[in-house]
């Protein structure tokens, strides 16, 4: 079991990094949502299933939706799309 939390932590300091690295802002809404994800899993192991479920309900669900929605209205994800299309021409 303790070989197993510390793979969780191991992850959860990779997205962190992940994140703060990455350019694409969709892809930073997607390890956040891991994030999330895998920090509900380590609130089950550590017997809270109470913050586990506001953790993935919260973090990994609404949080993640209204970040997704602001970068449509902002028309972000079209212009990183468009911007992979001109540099692959």
């Amino acid at each position: 079991m303790g070989i197993f939390v510390n793979i969780l932590l191991g992850f959860l300091v990779l997205c962190a990094l992940a994140v703060s690295m990455s350019k694409n802002l969709l892809n930073s809404i997607l390890i956040y949502m891991s994030f999330s994800l895998v920090m509900s899993v380590i609130w089950i192991l550590l017997e809270s299933p109470d913050l586990a479920i506001t953790e993935a309900a919260v973090g990994a669900g609404v949080t993640s939706i209204l970040f997704i929605i602001t970068l449509k209205k902002i028309h972000a994800i079209m212009k990183a799309k468009e911007d992979e299309e001109e540099r692959h021409e």
